[in-house]
């Protein structure tokens, strides 16, 4: 039998490999609720998986204890990406929403977060098994390598383009250079940090994209980036790939970005040097010590390169920040991560308090 591909769209009825999907996905949500992989081992023959699973949860069940959360009500829904039926065999690709309502006492709040699974499953004597799951841990996908750009071609002496008297084709209207909008201006002080305006930017685009914007398969800086850009910190355009912090757009078929706007280690390593123009901000010891709108990195392997961004969007009853990010799209999730496949006892923090004004 020639294999056959699917689009994305629900099946009619759930009969077959789907009805095992389904399944699994009830068990999946019994897991979260547990805090244990026991539910899922009735229905996918994958010990690897099952570890990993129970190794995860396990640091979840820690982590609330001490936190002292509780967790009242839990939802996982599924979406059907795409799937390869040949015979006995189907593979699935399958995105999953979870969503947590936990309580500290008479204070609550609720964290969204979405991950994609491959799953492979087979017939074995008329029945429909898992037999092995691979979770896409977006977090951990290395950033894109950039192209040779130094400077963009079409600019003058700051190697941007100048435009006189129209927008430039072809580049989003809310991006372009700096110079051009008043309120903007990196050479002047006193530009407040809307830190309200970034975290209501983050919560409405956290599980799409805006498309205003590039999305790139590694997503979260640049998702960052357009959230600090919301609560009006100025760009500083410089024109260079390795240097400043700026967006432009795609212009044709150049990437005109920073490394800084787009890469996670990147735009660590430029608000660690301190700049004096544009975005700025400072390095803190803790969580305890960020603000609304402040970024936290995650370095998952301990080697001193972080691979990860997060944006600060809310605080638990403790004060702890909650953050949003891309990739791996998560709403309000608890910021050390400790829930994530991509999160290793050699995980390293940085966090960052952005200025206040710029």
């Amino acid at each position: 039998m020639a294999p056959r591909r699917g689009t994305g769209r629900r099946p009619p009825a759930l009969d077959g490999w789907r009805a095992a999907v389904h399944e699994y996905v009830k068990c999946v949500s019994e897991a979260e609720i547990d805090m244990t992989a026991g539910p899922l081992a009735a229905v996918a023959d994958d010990d690897r998986h099952l570890a990993r699973l129970e190794a995860r949860l396990r640091r979840m069940r820690e982590r609330e204890l001490r936190r002292g959360a509780h967790p009242d009500r839990h939802e996982a829904r599924a979406a059907l990406l795409d799937f390869r039926e040949d015979g006995d065999t189907a593979a699935v690709r399958l995105q999953l929403h979870f969503k947590r309502s936990l309580s500290f006492g008479k204070a609550a709040y609720t964290e969204e977060k979405l991950e994609i699974e491959r799953i492979r499953l087979a017939r074995r004597r008329g029945v429909w098994r898992v037999t092995g799951v691979e979770p896409e841990i977006a977090e951990r996908r290395p950033d894109a390598p950039e192209p040779e750009t130094p400077r963009d071609p079409d600019g003058g002496e700051d190697g941007l383009r100048t435009v006189r008297g129209r927008e430039e084709t072809g580049l989003p209207l809310p991006y372009i250079n700096g110079r051009l909008l008043p309120h903007f201006r990196t050479d002047r002080a006193g530009i407040p940090y809307r830190r309200d305006l970034a975290a209501a930017y983050a919560d409405r685009w956290w599980n799409e994209p805006n498309p205003a914007y590039e999305t790139f398969q590694v997503n979260c800086t640049n998702y960052v980036s357009q959230c600090l850009f919301a609560g009006h910190a100025p760009m500083n355009y410089t024109g260079r790939r390795d240097s400043g912090w700026w967006y432009k757009g795609r212009s044709g078929g150049r990437e005109l970005w920073s490394y800084s706007w787009a890469v996670s280690h990147a735009l660590q390593s430029y608000l660690a040097r301190g700049a004096t123009t544009g975005l700025q901000g400072v390095q803190v010891e803790s969580p305890a010590d960020l603000a609304l709108g402040d970024v936290i990195f995650y370095d998952w392997d301990g080697d001193g390169r972080f691979q990860h961004s997060t944006i600060v969007t809310a605080f638990d009853s403790a004060g702890m920040p909650l953050v949003n990010a891309n990739t791996t799209a998560s709403r309000h999730r608890y910021w050390d991560y400790r829930d994530s496949y991509a999160w290793t006892e050699r995980t390293r923090y940085r966090f960052f308090h952005i200025a206040d004004e710029f």
